[in-house]
Formats: C-alpha cells, structure tokens, sequence
C-alpha cells in the first residue's frame, strides 16, 4: 500500500513561532518543538540545510527527537544547486580559501570553486546528513534548482553530477523554470529524471511566467513522488526587496482548494512506493494548520492521520 505523508518546509520559521498558533505554551526549545511538531505530522523538510551547511550533530538530534516511524527530506545547500552564494553561508575555512573571489564578487556559483573545494564540499554535505540515513530517517535529498538552471547541456551535465556524487541517497529535483515543463519538453524531462533514478516534485504555485511550473502530476522514481504547496499568492511570487521567505509564501489554503488537490494526491500515490505533500506557505501557522486539514480530508489514505493527534 502507497504512503501519503503530509509535512510542512521547516518547522521553525520566525512567523510560525510568533504566531503562536501551533506550539502550545511552554514549548520554547528546539528539542520540545520538533517533538511536538513530529506528534501532528508524519514527515518534515528541512530548509536550513540549504542556506547553510547542514550540522553533522544537528541531524543525528534530530534521529533521536523524533518517533521511529517519522521521515526527513532535507533540502541541497545552495552552492550545488546553481544559487549564488554568499562567503558567510561557507564554512569558514572554504571561504577563507575562495577569497581571491570574494575579493572580486559578493557571491560565489559553483563554476567559480576549484575542484579540490567541491569534492570537500560535497564529503561534508554527505557527513553531515548520514545520521539521518543511518537511522532509517532520511527519505529525499531535495534539490531546489535556481531558475536559471535550464534544459542545456551544461546543467544536465550538473544534474548528472549532483546524482554521482550521492550514490547512496535518493535525490528529488525540483526546477523553477518553465523550459523543464512547457508542454513541449514534459516527456523529455521526466525520461531524464527516470534515468537519473530521482524523484519527480510537482508544485503547486501562482503561473506567472517563465520562473513558475505547471503542475505535472507524473512519477520518475517509483520510489517518491513529491507534491510542494508554494501557495497561489500572484501579488506576492515574485515580489522584490522581501528579506524573509514569508512574504513570498503568504497565502492560506480554502478547504475547496485542498479538497482539489487531494484527488490528484491519491491517484498519484497509486503509483509510487511513497508520496510526500510538503506546504511551504509559511506566514504563520498557514503551512501547519492546512497540512493538517488535508490530513483530515484524506483520512485513511495519510500516514498517522489515525494516529497524530489534533488533527483538526
């Protein structure tokens, strides 16, 4: 039987916990959160992993906080994922040794480090996110590409290589630029991650223009199938001068919407091993408390929707 597990991107935004509205009175600590957050949810996706490297003793914390049966996807730092990336975002001792570049530019891309700086980059990346892997806990590596990152020769090549340097991980890549899905090139890039062996991520986000993708309910891997909620907020997608992600992902899902939603979740998770619905509008509690309902309109079809306390 398919798995539906339904999460959210993060389980500490600013905005979550300022509202108040999810974690009861008294839960204040990093430890109490996430044990709270895994006693309503199934699964979670870790954001900070990609704005900086993610914390070898962070993710074995994290196995030991959670109950045997919950699930991590945690999201590929910046640098691998074509994104600029800013010398404080680097470990110390890497930016130290790009800052001939740094002297030259604000951001470094992934072109701009020396060969022998990737390999240590990628060694850490893996070390970091193994205690996760070795507790059973890890489903997905998500790689979240820039939008630049386009149908070329040049990126697949990167795609190909993000693969061979994770062998042992399962990755999931999810585009942010039409050129993947334009109704033209669909069958091409799903062929292309069915080759690679990752998982497919169907978004769901306002369609405007060339930086949004239309929601393509198809499976790469039979592994994971992945559905991200970004929310349908026009006036907020693309919005300039915002500091914090909350501004972009502001909007609250209607019960109409997520019943919409839910039919093409089932139908899909038919035809994967496992599928994850993560809602990534973030202002507040919107994330938490409409996982949640489409938890409750799945009912038997959602991993501890029978189980999770407060589900509505």
């Amino acid at each position: 039987m398919s798995l539906i597990r339904v999460g959210t991107a993060s389980w500490t935004d600013p905005t979550l916990i300022q509202s108040k509205q999810f974690y009861p009175r008294g839960c204040s600590s990093a430890e109490d959160r996430l044990r709270f957050y895994a006693s309503r949810f199934p699964m979670v996706e870790v954001d900070s992993s990609y704005y900086a490297m993610p914390s070898e003793r962070n993710a074995q914390l994290w196995a030991e906080r959670t109950p045997d049966d919950f699930t991590f996807n945690l999201k590929a730092f910046r640098l691998f994922t074509g994104h600029q990336t800013p010398a404080k975002a680097l470990p110390p001792d890497i930016a130290a040794e790009l800052a001939p570049v740094f002297a030259k530019k604000r951001n470094v891309y992934y072109k701009d480090v020396p060969d022998s700086l990737r390999d240590e980059m990628w060694l850490r990346f893996e070390r970091a996110v193994r205690p996760l892997r070795d507790a059973g806990k890890l489903t997905a590596l998500h790689f979240q590409f820039a939008p630049w990152v386009v149908p070329s020769p040049d990126w697949k090549r990167h795609l190909e290589e993000c693969v061979g340097r994770l062998p042992d991980y399962l990755l999931a890549y999810e585009f942010r630029t039409r050129a993947w899905f334009d109704g033209r090139h669909d069958d091409a890039t799903l062929a292309m991650e069915r080759d690679l062996g990752v998982a497919h991520v169907v978004v769901d986000e306002p369609q405007l223009g060339t930086k949004c993708i239309p929601q393509v309910w198809d499976v790469a891997s039979p592994r994971l199938a992945i559905v991200r909620m970004h929310g349908r907020n026009h006036e907020t997608w693309d919005i300039k001068g915002s500091t914090v992600a909350s501004d972009r992902f502001d909007y609250d899902y209607s019960d109409d919407e997520l019943r919409e939603i839910a039919t093409p979740v089932r139908d899909l998770a038919q035809r994967v091993a496992e599928l994850h619905v993560v809602f990534n509008n973030n202002q507040g509690d919107q994330g938490q408390r409409n996982g949640r309902s489409l938890m409750a309109m799945l009912g038997d079809d959602a991993f501890g929707a029978d189980t999770r306390a407060d589900l509505i």
